[in-house]
C-alpha cells in the first residue's frame, strides 16, 4: 500500500479537523477567554473597588 491511497482519507480527515478548530474551538476559546478576563476584572473591583482616585 503506497502513500497515495491513504492521502484521500487524511485529507477528509484533516478539513474536518480544520472546520471544527475554525468553526467550534476558536470561539468557544475567544469566548472563555473574554469571559474570564471580565471575571477577574469584576471579581478584582470587588476585593479594591472601581478604579479611580480615592474619596
Amino acid at each position: 500500500m503506497s502513500t497515495t491511497d491513504k492521502r484521500p482519507a487524511t485529507r477528509s480527515k484533516e478539513l474536518r479537523l480544520f472546520l471544527f478548530l475554525v468553526v467550534c474551538l476558536f470561539p468557544l476559546i475567544s469566548v472563555m477567554v473574554v469571559g474570564g478576563y471580565g471575571f477577574i476584572i469584576w471579581f478584582l473591583q470587588m476585593l479594591f473597588g472601581p478604579p479611580g482616585p480615592p474619596n
